[in-house]
């Protein structure tokens, strides 16, 4: 075929090695059998590695690092790691009135209880917020509100 202008008309357009400019007479990247190899791969010598030389192995420091899990408090002590001065300690507890204990006294007053049994509720360590203090170094580390 040819064009208007004279010029022969390319068949197909170009491979990619040849509009890249790639060369293309590089060595077949894995053995080729010879005559009298048979091509299953037995008696073939693998291919050289040809690449970059392996880098310089620079020393790698660690560093172990201890996460400590959230600590959920409730009305029993605790093993734990004070955060303040990092010992492990078993928390010491520590009663305060609270919500529920006020809540408390105030049923018993509406049922009747006005001479003095609506104050049973501030005897009762089950009614009350406990806080969490270090044994230790006595700072206070959580708590628990009942209510």
């Amino acid at each position: 075929m040819s064009a208007l202008g004279g010029a022969p008309v390319p068949s197909a357009p170009p491979s990619y090695e040849e509009t890249t400019g790639i060369n293309v007479s590089y060595p077949h990247p894995y053995p080729v059998p010879e005559p009298g190899q048979k091509p299953d791969g037995k008696g073939m010598n693998p291919p050289p590695y040809v690449g970059q030389p392996a880098p310089a192995v620079n020393p790698v420091t660690v560093q172990t690092v201890y996460v400590q899990q959230p600590v959920v408090f409730h009305d029993r002590p605790v093993q734990m790691c004070c955060p303040s001065c990092n010992q492990m300690i078993v928390t010491r507890l520590s009663y305060d009135a609270g919500a529920l204990t006020w809540l408390s006294c105030g049923g018993l007053c509406l049922l009747g209880c006005i001479a003095g049994c609506c104050l049973i509720p501030f005897c009762i360590d089950a009614l009350k917020d406990v806080d969490h203090t270090c044994p230790k170094c006595s700072a206070v580390i959580g708590s628990y509100k009942r209510l």
